[in-house]
Order: C-alpha cells, then structure tokens, then sequence
C-alpha cells in the first residue's frame, strides 16, 4: 500500500459535523455551572473537578480533530478557526475553574484528604491526587484568582497566536531547490525538509540551501515569534515571583516532574561525553567520504557503498518491519500496530501543504491513538514511524486507566517512543546477512547518538542563553544567528563542516507556545529508555510485562520516583547518565570497526 492518510471519523465525519457544536454546547454549560455555582464547600470542589475533567475530555477531543486536520493541510481556514475557537474556549473554561482551583491549592492538609475521598455523587476522587498535589506544590507562585483569569484570557491572543503563526507561515512556504545542472524544483516546505532524511544526494545539500535561505528571507517574522514568546513567558514569571524567584527553567522542569539536580547531572554527563556524539558525527562523515560532517548530511539515510545500493522503503514494507519487531517483544505490540493501520490511524502520505514534522496525538474521549508524519522512503522515516508509533503504544496501555492518570511528562513520553527505535534496530540488525545490512543498522544507531547527544544539548543550551539575553531585551534575526553558531561549534566541535545558524528558524520546537525547552526530555529519554532496555535480557519472559507496568506509571509519579521504583536507581546521579553513554559508546565501537 502506498503511504496511508487518515480516517478521523472515529471522532467527527467533517468540520461541519453537527456533533462538534453539539459538544461545544456541552463544554459552555458547564462553565455556566461553574460560573454559577458556589465555591464554598469541599463538595463543591469536588463536582467542579468532576465537571471539569468531562469538558476538558470534550475539549481536548475537538482541538486534536481540528489540529489534525489542520496538519494535514495547513492551508485550511475552518481547521484554522475551529482551533483558536477551542483555544479561546478552553481558556474561558480555566477562568471559569480558577477559583475552585484556588481554593483547592489552599487547602489544609486535612481539607485536602477529605476533598480526595469523595463524595456519594462523585465517587473517590483519588486518581486526581497526584495532579492536584502537583498543582499545590506551585502554590506559592500563585497569583489572585483574577490575575490568573486574566493571564488566561489575554495568552489566547496573546502567546498561543505567536505559536499559530509559525505554524500558519511554515505551512505555507514553498521551497524552491535549483539543481547541480541548473534545473529548479518547488515542493512545500514538509516535502523539501524530507528530501533532507533520503539518500537522494542531488537534491538534499540543495534542499538544505534552499531552507536555510528561505528561513533567512523569513528571519525577522520568526525572531519576532521567538521575541515574543520568550518575553511573555519572562514577564509572567516576574508576576509569579512575589514569594520567591521563579527560574525560566523552573516550568519546564514542573512540567517534566524532574528535580534540578536530575537536569544538572544529565547535561554535566552529556557535556562531558560530548566526544561521544562526535564521534559518532565524524563515522558518519567517513562514509560520506569526508572528513567532516554537513549538516545537511546528519539527517541522511546511509550513502551507498561503491557496488551497493542505497535501501529505500515503501511504507507498506516499513509497517511490516516495525509490526514483526514489535511483536518480537510481545505478540500484543505486533497486533497494535496491525490495529493501527487497519483503523487507518496513521498519517504519512505527502501533501503539499502539510506542517513540518511528525508527532502522536490522542482523541481523548476514546483514548485512540493518532500518528502523523511525512513518508520519504528512507530507514530514518521507517524509525521516525517506529518512534511515533512506540509514543501510540504508549498512550494505548494507560486507556483504561482514570484520565487523570494518562498525562504523563516529556521525559517519560520519549521512554517508550525511543524504546520503540531500539527494538526496531536490533530486530533488523538481527536479520543483517551482511555487512550492508549491520552497517545500516548501526548508522541509524550513530545518527540517533549524534542527534540527541549533541543537536538536542545544543537546542537547550542555545535556547537556554537565549531566555539569559532575552531578559535585558529583544535579540535581532543576527543575534540569534550568532548565537546558535556558537552553541553549535561548541558541541559539535571538529565533527560539524559548518554550523548550521539558521537552525534556531528552522527547528519548530522553539516556536511552540504551550511548552518552553521541547529539547532535554529527548535526551533523558534517549538515554533512560536505554537503560530500560538493557534489562530485556536479564528479564526474558518477564520483561513485557514489568515494561507495560512502567509506563502505566507514568502519570502518577515523577521521573525520580518511577525510576527508583523500577529500576531501583537514582537519576539525580551523573553515574545513572553514564552507564547509558558507555553502552552509546559501545555501538559506536561496532560501526568503526565495520567501516574502517
């Protein structure tokens, strides 16, 4: 079969379904009863969480529908619309919500186990703790019930639109690549920025030009994005600080239920290491007959040995690679993705005005998995699907559980998607015949440790010194240039031909306006799913199961707690990072001694 698209019937049959209002109606008498009802009383508090999770089920459920078919074509005007409607309708719905919040974060420790007992209407209301005591850790960051409204209100039109706007510009970019003979080719930006991860040599360098020079053309609208972004989260961050001083980190770590020490041992580790990655940057370069890696080569499936063929793959022959891998470790994996494809929940066939990138959503009121990509025939698109559709499992095994429990962290949501890269490359390294085949797996193992040990530390700590400038005011289109020029030679050293300065345009991470630093957790993922990993062996028979157990964990714990949990080890400790860069080290060993 050719690249699938999707059927997301199984939530609405078009945008101007009947249901979709039908819902909407739903979610706006409920904030007329939040509204309208008193927040003086426990019992009072505990309806408003009942009434709150079902609308934001609802809601959560409308916004997937609308941002996927707004991926798929980011051109669409009631896509577009029915998106920043939600946007705009969620945020009432937390205004509406916010003084029972208040409340709730302020409640004494006894008020707190009455309200988590429930009621006889309710039930018990102990699948809601580990959120809510989460929530009431930021209690002294609180601002007044209307500050908090208002902060709500005014980022609906305020940071979420500079978030669309990326989203809006990059969507509708053509990308213009001219030829080593002269001939020139446009494509939309999705397709052009795929040609990067192929084998195709006469058009990925020129790709990679034209990118570059488009994202320049574009510069200053993206500088703004980034601008402003960083200085509303700033600003905030100033109001939130009147007991004491909030960090620009101190979010982001929140919201991935990390500890500051756990963040600092991971970059000490990925710092000190960093010839690892380089390393793995410099074997790459040598089969590309180099003596230094091009940036627009770090993507690229593995170049052809003279007598051989580069390998390309139809995405029926991709599905059926990951499908046996997946059941190698269980027969249930194997048949979730076979569910995946026939419920035609995946995504991937090229279309002209698709967003860049790939991702896994969820419909929320049914708990079905959703995948999106851009397939390009290449091995880095076979465990870019593997990736999303390890991401998919992830969010298949907790459906049954309460919904409060299901929202899990980045750093634990890149534990099962890297987990899914892992066992896809050594099913495949397991059926090499030849050298060709091992030297292919292992490539894919030499890009992976270059891109997450050295490009995701050189997002964070480029983003990170961008938020420490920002705060003495606004950095030019130049300025951010140079900036992410320093960073990239820092970390990639001697193993990078040229830094790639535009990266900061280009990488729709930094653009997104829910989440500040979308970096480190890859890294942490990459690195904790590694150890996970290592235990299939010493476990055997037992390991599917004590692995399904782990990520059912996942939202009701932090990263440290699921860990010693599990693992009996503690992440705070660079030793826990190391061991996982020695194996990295390891396979990098294994692919010299295939090349040289």
């Amino acid at each position: 079969m050719s690249a699938p698209s999707w059927d997301l019937s199984i939530a609405y049959k078009n945008l101007d379904d009947t249901k979709i209002n039908a819902d909407i109606n739903s979610i706006e008498l409920t904030i007329k009863q939040l509204n309208s009802t008193s927040n003086d009383t426990i019992a009072d508090l505990q309806n408003a969480l009942i009434l709150l999770q079902k609308s934001t089920v609802t809601l959560a459920t409308i916004s997937s529908y609308a941002s996927c078919r707004s991926a798929v074509d980011a051109q669409n005007p009631d896509a577009k619309n029915l998106a920043v409607r939600m946007d705009k309708l969620g945020a009432t719905l937390m205004q509406s919500f916010s003084p029972y919040q208040d409340k709730i974060i302020n409640l004494e420790s006894q008020q707190f186990v009455t309200l988590i007992e429930g009621n006889e209407e309710t039930g018990s209301l102990s699948s809601f703790q580990f959120k809510l005591e989460q929530d009431r850790a930021l209690k002294n960051q609180r601002l007044s019930v209307p500050e908090e409204q208002l902060l709500t209100a005014m980022n609906v039109d305020g940071r979420n639109a500079w978030g669309r706007l990326y989203n809006n510009l990059t969507g509708a970019l053509d990308v213009t690549i001219t030829l080593s003979d002269g001939r020139q080719e446009t494509m939309g930006l999705a397709t052009a920025a795929s040609l990067l991860y192929g084998s195709d040599e006469t058009r990925r360098e020129p790709a990679w030009q034209a990118i570059s020079a488009l994202m320049k053309t574009h510069q200053q609208s993206i500088a703004a994005i980034l601008n402003a972004l960083a200085g509303s989260r700033l600003s905030e961050y100033e109001k939130r600080s009147h007991t004491q001083k909030v960090h620009f980190l101190d979010a982001s770590l929140h919201n991935s239920r990390i500890e500051k020490s756990t963040l600092d041992a991971l970059m000490q580790v990925a710092y000190q290491n960093r010839a690892v990655g380089q390393k793995a940057g410099l074997l790459m370069a040598k089969l590309f007959n180099s003596d230094t890696l091009n940036p627009w080569d770090e993507l690229a499936a593995m170049p052809a040995i003279a007598g051989e063929e580069a390998s390309h793959y139809s995405f029926d022959e991709a599905i059926t690679i990951i499908r046996d891998a997946f059941a190698g470790i269980d027969e249930e994996m194997g048949e979730f993705v076979d569910m995946m494809v026939e419920k035609k929940l995946i995504d991937a066939a090229p279309q002209k005005n698709k967003r860049l990138g790939a991702f896994c959503s969820k419909f929320a009121d049914t708990r079905t998995p959703l995948v999106f990509m851009t397939w390009g025939n290449s091995m880095s698109d076979l465990l870019t699907l593997a990736h999303e559709l390890g991401h998919a499992f992830h969010n298949w095994v907790l459906k049954d559980l309460p919904i409060a429990q299901s929202h899990y962290p980045m750093t634990l949501a890149e534990t099962a998607s890297i987990f899914a890269e892992n066992v896809v490359r050594d099913a495949l390294m397991e059926k090499a015949k030849s050298d060709q085949d091992k030297r292919m797996m292992l490539w894919e193992e030499a890009q992976s440790s270059l891109a997450l040990t050295i490009n995701i530390p050189v997002r964070f700590d480029f983003e990170k010194a961008f938020y420490e400038q920002r705060s003495e005011g606004e950095l030019t289109p130049e300025q951010l240039s140079e900036l992410m020029d320093k960073t990239w030679s820092d970390w990639y050293g001697s193993s990078s031909a040229q830094s790639n300065e535009m990266f900061w345009a280009s990488k729709l991470h930094f653009s997104i306006a829910s989440v500040s630093f979308y970096n480190y957790p890859y890294l942490f993922g990459y690195l904790f799913s590694i150890g996970v990993y290592a235990q299939r062996e010493a476990k055997g028979a037992h390991f599917y199961e004590d692995y399904k157990a782990l990520l059912r964990d996942t939202g009701r714990m932090s990263a440290e707690q699921l860990v010693e949990k599990h693992l009996g080890l503690d992440i705070r400790h660079p030793q826990f990072w190391q061991q996982s860069l020695d194996r990295v080290d390891q396979q990098l060993e294994k692919f010299a001694l295939l090349i040289s």
